[in-house]
């Protein structure tokens, strides 16, 4: 029977020089610029993770207790949120679209192994949130996943597969349990 090979897993170069710089000061620097700023600071928040490298767009809420591991590798459009101790764990790109909404203690997860490879490499895969989406409280999305624009990922729902625009997900594993219907009044703005 084959085993995991754990040395070269710790031998490989899972980052560059540069990843690794940006991840220290990141740690020592962004990280505590975010923390321990007080909750209505949006717009600093904001200018922290620009100055790291973020592309983020206007009026975007980002709460202090929220957890992003590398701010280069995430893009949120205009009015976006990420609420109280949600975990943006993008060792690959997360890309938030426009109007999203990721609820307090949602985790999006893009950073896996192969667990084929006895190595066990880092894979790095994208997630993609679409225009209007929201991410409820307590969900976890895994690598590689794309939510559909308008899409709703119920509170403790886990998706490891793509999610079809406007259609509302729940459970582990996640499944469509209906239609996400938006009235002509809510539509404004």
């Amino acid at each position: 029977m084959p085993s995991l090979d754990i040395q070269s897993n710790r031998r490989a170069g899972k980052y560059t020089r540069r990843e690794q710089l940006l991840r220290v000061l990141w740690g020592c620097l962004g990280r505590p610029l975010m923390r321990l700023s007080p909750r209505p600071c949006f717009a600093w928040r904001r200018a922290v993770l620009r100055a790291f490298g973020a592309r983020v767009g206007r009026q975007v809420h980002v709460y202090p207790t929220t957890v992003i591991y590398f701010p280069w590798n995430l893009t949120v459009g205009d009015w976006s949120a990420i609420g109280e101790d949600a975990l943006i764990y993008n060792l690959g790109p997360v890309t938030l679209g426009s109007r999203v909404t990721v609820s307090h203690r949602a985790h999006l997860c893009a950073g896996t192994h192969d667990f084929r490879d006895p190595a066990m490499p880092l894979l790095k895969p994208p997630i993609a949130v679409g225009d209007q989406a929201w991410v409820c409280a307590d969900a976890f999305v895994g690598p590689g996943v794309a939510i559909g624009a308008g899409a709703v990922v119920g509170a403790r729902a886990v998706v490891v597969k793509d999610v079809a625009e406007w259609s509302i997900v729940a459970g582990n594993p996640a499944r469509t349990i209906g239609r996400r219907e938006m009235r002509a009044e809510t539509m404004k703005g």
